[in-house]
């Protein structure tokens, strides 16, 4: 199991270094396109372009560049930003990152609660009318993008309802740290998060009942009811089990993608400056130096949040842990 542990560890920070490489080249070593200008942004003078050269180390071979910038990245910590003059971007990024945690795993919890309940409930109930209704609703809820849910919410909780007793609990849009003013914290971020997380529920609940159908259907399932079990113990025990397969990989995928930057719309319409906003700002304003961190990022939470996803079906799949 150790080794089993180190292996994918080894194969994320191999990951890592390829998709930082990567990263780098296409930034630095585009054919036809100076570096130099991309950091220093728009109309920079030639002290200025002069300046970022030297800072840099522009003007050395690329495997040279690529340590310095990684050096400046992870060990000094202390790449700037030229475009907003001073800005150092790892605190900046460092800065970003509670926030969208915040968002995205306190949405994650009641997406993946919803999508579980309204899975098994369909499937339990398949062809009903409840069955037919929940399938609606989340057909609705996976239609709705968010940003028009978020700013419906905003709507009814900032401005047409803000005075009733629904919603006169809700702050103003931005967020509240989490370590100097909990309940703040909570309240700012409630509502960010079920407007995110109406889009998964509806998602994951259809996509866990056709898993569930299809998995009560297996020989497995037919031995378990040759037994003698209930249909709601083996749906629980057996079904949802082997269902969750499907799930975890979704989530893995959805949860590390979110992270590193996808919440990009929750964020701007609720005013929270998280990695997503942030990664938007810089993009708008070519500031290379913080893009290149904000992706650098993402793509750590992506890959990371799949290596979690790799030691959960040894947990929840018997046959995956076998193989190990």
């Amino acid at each position: 199991m150790l080794f089993a542990i180190l292996s994918r560890l080894g194969r994320l920070v191999f990951v890592m270094f390829g998709i930082s490489v990567i990263v780098f080249l296409i930034f630095f070593a585009t054919p036809g396109a100076d570096p130099a200008a991309r950091i220093a942004g728009r109309n920079a003078s030639p002290q200025t372009l002069e300046q970022v050269r030297q800072s840099f180390g522009l003007d050395q071979p690329l495997p040279v560049q690529y340590g310095l910038m990684m050096k400046r990245l992870f060990i000094t910590q202390d790449l700037t930003s030229f475009v907003n003059r001073g800005q150092k971007v790892v605190p900046a990024v460092t800065k970003a990152i509670p926030v969208t945690l915040s968002l995205v795993l306190g949405a994650a919890v009641l997406w993946v609660f919803g999508g579980l309940v309204v899975g098994v409930a369909a499937a339990a109930m398949r062809g009903s009318v409840a069955d037919k209704a929940l399938m609606a609703i989340s057909l609705v809820g996976v239609s709705m993008p968010v940003f028009w849910v978020g700013e419906v919410m905003n709507l009814l909780s900032q401005s047409r309802l803000h005075h009733t007793f629904l919603f006169s609990w809700v702050p103003p849009l931005g967020y509240k740290p989490l370590l100097t003013d909990p309940v703040g914290w909570f309240k700012a971020l409630l509502i960010p998060w079920v407007t995110l997380a109406i889009l998964y529920i509806g998602l994951y609940g259809r996509i866990l009942r056709a898993d569930l159908i299809e998995t009560m259907q297996e020989d497995f399932v037919r031995t378990a009811r040759a037994k003698g079990l209930s249909e709601g113990r083996i749906l629980l025990r057996h079904g949802v089990r082997s269902s969750l397969v499907a799930f975890v990989t979704m989530f893995g995928l959805d949860f590390g993608a979110l992270i590193g930057g996808g919440a990009l719309l929750t964020e701007v319409v609720f005013g929270l400056r998280g990695v997503g906003k942030m990664t938007y700002d810089a993009l708008q304003t070519l500031d290379l130096p913080v893009i290149l961190a904000t992706v650098l990022y993402a793509s750590f939470f992506v890959v990371a949040a799949n290596a979690l996803v790799d030691a959960l079906y040894a947990v929840i799949d018997p046959r995956v842990r076998d193989a190990h």
